[in-house]
């Protein structure tokens, strides 16, 4: 009995584990670690020797949730059809983020002012960050990323190189923090933290904005401070606008190349004008969003390229951008009915 146990006990290590430790390349690695940044290497033996072969994190449902979920008929689907924008705007600027994003503003009211005080960047577009990257704190990530960076870096695929520097950077972030590699949880490409870094981006771009020795991206003061270090870095220009919707002939656009790529003078720009007062004269990028039946198009600044920064997608900068006007209003929103509430008591 004892000796099938045993047996079953292995069999299932061996199901959801593998053994990177004897790998070529992950001896090199070891060995690299060991000789520039003076790790033990039978530390790090150790942790290669138990990757799990599948780091993703199912959620926990309650067997309470799904007998509620079953008694619930379907209601009739109305389908509308969606264009790529629509459904990347619905899933990163929906669920609420916007009064969330209000509501985060109010709470770290402080910091955020002394953030903008130093790097110009205005609270509600550090909330919008934090609101797509990580929906204020709420999900930071459902891989465990020192065996997803194992698998990414180790296994057969076109980045290893990348992958490899970014699990050498996780490693070292977390000896400096002291922290337990297996235990961390990130993306699907080894992001962490409230604004989603890359382990590479911690040391030459993260924050101690507490000051408290160490930079920590799941400390709110050092998470806003580093997004906003990000953007000055990536060219951010205080109390410049970031982009405008323009008009154009017709329903789609072709003829001039779109994207943050891309640079033009606006007097060379023929029949594409703002809806709105744009006072901004530098060169600016066109931005396409497609829709189902036609084309959005707007003037991006240099902030709009900076927001392009962290994520190079023009849809993900543009997501940003328009959540943080709606947090904006939402915050306005609140502010107003504060002191309403407050005239009211005293009069």
């Amino acid at each position: 009995m004892k000796q099938l146990l045993i047996f079953l006990i292995l069999s299932s290590s061996f199901l959801y584990s593998q053994n990177y430790s004897e790998k070529l390349q992950v001896k090199r690695f070891i060995q690299k670690m060991h000789k520039n940044f003076n790790y033990k290497s039978d530390y790090l033996r150790q942790l290669f020797r138990d990757v799990r072969k599948n780091p993703y994190i199912k959620r926990k449902v309650s067997s309470k949730s799904l007998k509620n979920k079953s008694k619930k008929k379907s209601p009739k689907t109305t389908f509308v059809k969606q264009g790529p924008w629509d459904k990347y705007l619905q899933e990163n600027t929906e669920q609420n983020r916007s009064q969330l994003g209000a509501e985060f503003i109010t709470e770290h009211k402080g910091t955020l002012g002394k953030v903008y005080k130093k790097y110009g960047v205005p609270p509600a577009y550090i909330a919008a960050i934090i609101g797509i990257e990580s929906y204020y704190g709420k999900n930071r990530g459902r891989y465990y990323v020192f065996d997803q960076l194992t698998h990414l870096a180790f296994d057969k695929g076109k980045r290893n190189s990348f992958y490899k520097r970014e699990l050498q950077e996780f490693l070292r972030l977390c000896y400096r923090q002291g922290i337990e590699p297996r235990g961390i949880k990130g993306s699907a490409s080894g992001a962490i933290g409230l604004a989603q870094f890359l382990p590479s981006n911690y040391e030459k771009i993260a924050v101690d904005f507490n000051n408290d020795g160490r930079k920590e991206m799941n400390n709110y003061e050092d998470a806003i401070a580093s997004i906003a270090h990000y953007f000055q870095l990536s060219g951010w220009q205080k109390k410049e606008p970031v982009a405008t919707r323009v008009t154009y002939k017709g329903n789609r656009f072709y003829g001039l190349k779109t994207g943050s790529r891309y640079k033009y003078k606006r007097k060379y720009l023929p029949n594409i004008y703002p809806i709105e007062p744009f006072d901004y004269d530098k060169e600016v990028h066109l931005i396409k969003l497609e829709r189902a039946k036609y084309d959005e198009l707007w003037y991006g600044t240099k902030n709009f390229y900076a927001l392009t920064r962290y994520n190079h997608s023009s849809y993900y900068a543009m997501a940003v951008h328009l959540l943080a006007e709606k947090i904006k209003d939402e915050y306005r929103i609140a502010l107003y009915e504060k002191r309403k509430e407050e005239y009211l008591v005293f009069n």
